[in-house]
């Protein structure tokens, strides 16, 4: 892989980074990683914001732009986007409906073939991890002091949702459905909302009552 590519990965996983910590993650020199990143610039795939440091000078983050949306499966995009206006033409919104949730049932059958013999909440979640980051999502899972998170940091079906948002409506539901007798599922943050990443609260369902009492 091409440091430029290795830079873009770093960049849709991790968030806005600075020279030094890109450099630092690469094992360049900051001088490397500016040309670098100032051919990123040049071609539009990344952007820089100058945040006022506590002191000395402003220190400079490096981000993506949407036009890096290309380096990334899109799950052929227009076609999506013109089946979705087919099935509504042709069977109308409950048409289109029915297809949202044969996905869903399509989706659950196949998780949990994947899950069977999973038995902690963690394992199940690292294995769902693993089957979306197959399906293009590049997701993670992170683990916090009462939940665990769900992290996707691309949405290979981002113009199908943005048309439709029950395709979100019938992720989250599957999540919550695989996951129902051992944690509760949120969505935190939103890619069709403006978010750089979809990330999904995982809380366990002992935590939850503990919160209770």
């Amino acid at each position: 892989m091409k440091t430029s590519e290795k830079i873009i990965q770093l960049l849709k996983t991790q968030g806005p980074l600075t020279a030094k910590v890109l450099a630092s993650e690469l094992s360049l020199t900051t001088m490397g990683v500016r040309q670098h990143m100032q051919g990123l610039e040049d071609d539009g795939d990344v952007s820089f914001e100058d945040k006022k440091a506590a002191r000395g000078r402003p220190t400079r983050f490096w981000s993506l732009t949407s036009k890096s949306n290309s380096h990334f499966s899109d799950r052929h995009e227009e076609l999506s986007v013109q089946l979705i206006d087919s099935v509504i033409t042709v069977f109308g919104d409950s048409g289109l409906e029915k297809l949202i949730t044969h996905r869903e049932q399509a989706s659950l059958s196949l998780y949990q073939q994947s899950m069977s013999g999973k038995h902690s909440l963690i394992d199940k979640l690292n294995a769902l991890a693993e089957l979306r980051s197959r399906e293009g999502y590049m997701a993670t899972i992170v683990e916090d002091e009462s939940c665990f998170w769900l992290m996707e940091n691309h949405c290979p079906i981002c113009a199908a949702a943005s048309k439709c948002l029950n395709f979100c409506r019938s992720e989250l539901n599957l999540f919550q459905t695989i996951l129902n007798d051992e944690a509760t599922v949120s969505r935190e943050e939103h890619i069709i909302e403006g978010a750089r990443r979809c990330a999904y609260k995982v809380t366990p369902l002992s935590a939850v009552k503990s919160s209770i009492q």
